[in-house]
């Protein structure tokens, strides 16, 4: 038996490759299917079943394509309805794999398909569970998002959740392994840890889900300081339930180079975003004016999602040379799946054919520190929790995920300097507000990180960020 977890750190995510004898199980893939046909060829086992531990809101996931090239049935858990062919198991209803078999569990609460999957050996032991976003290292899936889809508030989806760990999970015994489907840095949990497998018994001790002495504590802490979800997340609930576009057409629709002046055309022809995913160091030199800056090397998929949101608007791409292929599938694990082109020879191209072309001011930690003063207006775009951590005095605190809100009541008569954590999060924000005609502002290179090594700006005292959560 074999068990590899294929982690992808953009999205936080992990899925699942189990391997028995000549067949193998995935769990929760991701849009791209080629590395688990890969795996696939090379270990000479055909894929048996695809289980999806829910209809995921973060991510579109790779079910359809890979069962569609593979011939594998797609298995949910109990009550899921899906718009497409697929084994909706019963509860403890066994799948054999070779020679280990996979029990479903249902686990209701994240959302009311939910379902964990018991992984037990060819010894008959069980060995591990694969939790979806019931069960998380350090944290449970939050209990907010599936409330349209079944009319209960977000308490009583949180009181099924307790439910379903208490009769399900701490039953079993403490050796299990928890493989879960997201780890720190997902917007589907608050509180996660940065290890993505752990054993049950040491979350048992850890998780402060688990160690909830009842019902009612157990909502409270849970519920208490959720922020909002990211608005794409209904649509990519929509895509999973609903089917959607082969990867190989969305891919050969969007690998289309663009001269320049056919960019401009296109551009203003379909009211496209013009999305630039260089780095933060390239585009503030310069950039084609209204374009929008979220950096391929970084959590790009999520905050594609979280500022642009409207999965099917049309997308046109600049992008560092060779890239493309990357962006467009990284675009399509969140459900962006309508790329119309992108610019044949990046922003360079356009430069060289005189093509109007902006830039963004930025300056360095310690030419901020030159220029500061004591009346001097600070935007720091970071989230709260890093804000409450630590900031500069007086600045004040408008997260990114948040600009489509604040970005209409800054004052553009009053210049102000804005910085994030260490410049990845600013050139976006600056790009949106630049995009907006707000001009009137300084971006900080290397953010706050860069800033504290100064020793020369005013902070308040740090305080440890668990304790703000």
């Amino acid at each position: 038996m074999k068990i590899e977890q294929i982690y992808t750190g953009c999205l936080a995510q992990g899925a699942y490759y189990i391997v028995s004898e000549n067949e193998a199980a995935i769990i929760d893939p991701l849009r791209e299917v080629k590395p688990y046909l890969d795996r696939l060829e090379k270990d000479n086992v055909t894929l048996k079943y695809i289980f999806e531990t829910h209809f995921h809101a973060d991510f579109v996931s790779g079910h359809l394509d890979l069962s569609n090239k593979t011939g594998a049935p797609i298995v949910y858990g109990p009550t899921a309805a899906p718009e497409f062919d697929a084994i909706i198991a019963e509860d403890n209803q066994i799948f054999e794999i070779g020679k280990v078999k996979i029990k479903v569990m249902h686990t209701p609460g994240h959302t009311m398909e939910s379902s964990t999957y018991l992984l037990i050996d060819e010894n008959g032991v069980e060995t591990a569970i694969f939790t979806g976003d019931t069960l998380f290292l350090g944290d449970v899936g939050r209990p907010d998002l599936a409330q349209k889809a079944t009319n209960l508030t977000q308490e009583d989806l949180a009181g099924i959740l307790y439910d379903s760990l208490q009769s399900k999970i701490m039953p079993l015994d403490d050796s299990i392994t928890v493989y879960p489907a997201h780890g720190a840095g997902s917007a589907c949990g608050k509180n996660m840890q940065k290890e993505t497998v752990d054993i049950l018994g040491n979350q048992k001790k850890t998780n402060y889900a688990l160690n909830q002495p009842d019902k009612e504590s157990f909502i409270r802490e849970v519920l208490d300081g959720l922020t909002a979800p990211p608005k794409y997340f209904g649509m990519n609930v929509a895509l999973n339930k609903g089917g959607y576009e082969s990867l190989d057409v969305v891919m050969n629709k969007g690998l289309q180079p663009v001269t320049p002046e056919d960019f401009e055309a296109l551009a203003e022809e379909t009211g496209a975003l013009i999305l630039d995913t260089r780095g933060a160091a390239d585009f503030h030199k310069g950039f084609v004016p209204n374009s929008i800056n979220i950096g391929l090397k970084g959590d790009f998929a999520p905050w594609v999602g979280t500022l642009i949101v409207d999965v099917k608007h049309p997308l046109l791409l600049i992008t560092d040379e060779g890239t493309e292929e990357e962006v467009i599938t990284r675009l399509s694990r969140v459900g962006f799946d309508n790329v119309i082109g992108y610019l044949k020879g990046s922003f360079e191209a356009w430069k060289n054919a005189g093509k109007e072309t902006d830039e963004i001011k930025r300056i360095t930690p310690a030419e901020f520190a030159e220029q500061f003063t004591a009346d001097a207006t600070v935007i720091d775009v970071r989230k709260l929790t890093e804000y409450s951590a630590e900031h500069i005095d007086n600045a004040y605190n408008k997260p990114l995920d948040t600009i489509s809100d604040w970005a209409r009541t800054i004052d553009d008569s009053e210049h102000f300097f804005l910085h994030c954590a260490g410049g990845y999060r600013s050139m976006i924000a600056a790009s949106i507000l630049n995009s907006h005609g707000i001009r009137n502002f300084t971006e900080i290179e290397g953010g706050f990180n860069g800033i504290k090594k100064t020793e020369k700006l005013p902070t308040t005292d740090f305080v440890c960020q668990s304790k703000t959560l």
